[in-house]
């Protein structure tokens, strides 16, 4: 049986790639970076204690605000982390003001609300932290929460006020 012959044409090039996924490592040690990683285990500690106990009320917003900006934040440091900002439409080129508005107003503001309603909502349950009370006390959860995203909330602060500084010496990068 005969072999067909070759095409005479070569055939077309295929798509390119794309390159490699690395870390980004100076992302990492960057005070950006250490931000974010502190501001995902808060984060994620906040709303996994509101929602491993019974909660009612506003903690519903409380625990939909911590998750809605952990996951953004979760979202932002995996594309910085691997670099691939610049494939986001319209905010690629925009990141260190992107990174800016989410710190300040999405994480600031949705942290210190939530933890405005898990303060109040631990001293309207300082009764049945006194010896003697028999009854399940949610005190400790509330207040461990409220305590959490307080200390996210001020790393959202520092990481916001880092990104103006450097928005403010017309840097336009990250790290």
């Amino acid at each position: 049986m005969a072999r067909p012959a070759p095409p005479a044409v070569p055939p077309p090039p295929g798509p390119l790639a794309r390159g490699s996924l690395s870390l980004h490592r100076a992302y990492l040690r960057s005070p950006l970076g250490l931000l974010r990683l502190g501001q995902l285990a808060l984060g994620a500690a906040f709303w996994v204690t509101v929602a491993a106990h019974k909660y009612e009320g506003a903690a519903h917003f409380a625990l939909f605000a911590a998750v809605l900006v952990w996951l953004l934040t979760l979202t932002l440091f995996g594309l910085s982390l691997l670099g691939r900002w610049t494939l986001v439409p319209w905010l690629g080129s925009r990141w260190l003001l992107t990174n800016l508005v989410h710190d300040l107003a999405l994480g600031v503001g949705l942290y210190a609300a939530a933890t405005g309603i898990m303060g109040y909502k631990a001293g309207r349950k300082s009764y049945c932290n006194l010896p003697g009370y028999s009854q399940h006390c949610l005190y400790g959860a509330y207040l461990s929460a409220s305590v959490c995203g307080g200390i996210a909330a001020c790393l959202y602060l520092f990481s916001g006020l880092y990104c103006l500084s450097r928005r403010c010496r017309d840097e336009h990068d990250i790290i």
